[in-house]
């Protein structure tokens, strides 16, 4: 008797334990983190920040003349720490929260990072990772445009801009194509714009930014009679060496994962790098007889810019082609921006940054299917997949072109864009801090 009550209580605890065993297994496929793209997530964090400070910063400081060397890395670091902050606030949540009835359009949610704890995921990664990698992105776009304006614009007039701008064009645009918002989705055709790491968001948006500053603020005293050579190139290719590196967290982090999608990023993307160099270089050697130091540097950052929203979706002879094109293209384009139109981009931000966006957006959409590419969606053509990267292109050139300028006239208005006449001769490092970079 005593057997048979043994043998039903343990028949009793296996049935207890059976049952037990589909929970386990449940909450073991709910748990995505993974450590190995956690590491990598971290990583490419650190570079893309590395790109701004000191990156572009140096990049940019040793283009400007000596008098302006501390406002143009004042001007970074600033912008650095003020969207650090608007991201906590609200800027994370408008550009990846859920937007509800709006929400291709914007997102809401998020804001002072509600919801995103410890425990937190997006994908494989914790949130906080995710969210701190998109803060590094929404941080240099802004910083990239002070090139339009370099050497002539009030410092608080910098802040309230970023401020501003941040807010009404960046989130949003980083909304539309990463966050879910109607370029993810174009019209409803199933097909969304191909940008893995910022064709559109980040070099597109800051360049078209950077020239509508150029023309409100106007072409700096003495432009272009007076020459207005860098003072220092030294700075200005250890900048840009740091950018080339930075570059691999910026592309291959953007597969947020440590995969073959990350390796292929990161190739394509340092063959973009040394073709775009290579092209503008020889471009640069058959119109003016040599090649120059600042015309390599400056090819290598075309070619980046052109590669990024193609890194995670060409082959290596796909990204060779882009790169080739971006360093031609942006050469003249800056060429042009200077010579032809007398536009006063004072960094070349639009010829760089925006014509390389554009460029390698649209490429994208052809190197996508073919030469290596990961191919196209299926019962996507070619042409159906250009048509949307050309709604991309266009959609973020108009939003950022009229959302840029309605607030430098708001700003100029009210709190006034640009320093005196005398104070641009004077130089913004000794007007604007009372510093000066150097002994004199």
């Amino acid at each position: 008797m005593k057997t048979a009550h043994n043998k039903s209580l343990l028949s009793y605890l296996l049935l207890i334990l059976a049952s037990c065993l589909p929970v386990v297994a449940t909450a073991d496929t709910v748990s995505k983190l993974d450590s190995g793209d956690t590491a990598w997530m971290l990583t490419s964090t650190a570079l893309v920040l590395f790109m701004t400070i000191p990156g572009l910063s140096l990049f940019y400081a040793g283009l400007v003349r000596t008098k302006n060397v501390l406002s143009v890395l004042m001007q970074c670091f600033a912008i650095t720490c003020l969207v650090s902050v608007l991201w906590l606030f609200y800027a994370y949540g408008l550009a990846f929260g859920d937007g509800g009835a709006v929400h291709n359009l914007i997102g809401s949610g998020k804001f002072f990072m509600a919801g995103v704890g410890r425990d937190a995921l997006n994908g494989t990664i914790p949130e906080t990772v995710f969210s701190m990698f998109q803060l590094t992105f929404a941080i240099i776009t802004p910083a990239l445009v002070v090139g339009g304006f370099a050497e002539r614009m009030k410092f608080s007039a910098l802040l309230w801009f970023s401020a501003l701008w941040v807010t009404l064009v960046y989130a949003p645009i980083a909304h539309w194509v990463w966050g879910g918002g109607w370029l993810s989705n174009v019209f409803g055709s199933g097909v969304g714009v191909l940008d893995f790491a910022g064709g559109t968001v980040v070099h597109i948006n800051a360049g078209v930014a950077a020239l509508v500053a150029a023309l409100v603020l106007g072409e700096r005293k003495g432009f272009p009679q007076t020459p207005m050579p860098p003072h220092n190139l030294m700075i200005t290719v250890a900048g840009a060496a740091m950018l080339w590196v930075g570059w691999f967290g910026f592309n291959a982090g953007s597969a947020v994962a440590a995969n073959g999608s990350a390796g292929m990023a990161m190739l394509v993307t340092h063959i973009g790098a040394a073709a775009g160099s290579l092209a503008w270089m020889f471009s640069e050697w058959l119109k003016h007889g040599k090649p120059s130091v600042l015309g390599i540097v400056t090819g290598m950052v075309a070619g980046l810019g052109t590669i990024t929203p193609a890194s995670g979706y060409v082959g290596p002879a796909g990204a060779l082609i882009i790169g080739v094109a971006a360093g031609i293209l942006c050469f003249w384009a800056t060429h042009m921006m200077k010579r032809v139109f007398y536009i006063d981009d004072s960094l070349d931000v639009f010829p760089v940054h925006g014509v390389g966006g554009m460029t390698g957006t649209l490429l994208t959409g052809v190197f996508v299917g073919t030469l290596g590419g990961i191919g196209l969606a299926e019962g996507v053509s070619m042409s159906k997949q250009l048509g949307v990267q050309l709604v991309g292109v266009v959609a973020t050139i108009v939003w950022c072109g009229v959302v840029s300028f309605v607030i430098f006239k708001v700003l100029d208005v009210t709190i006034g864009l640009r320093v005196t006449s005398e104070q641009e001769t004077e130089g913004l490092d000794l007007v604007l801090h009372e510093e000066r970079g150097y002994n004199p």
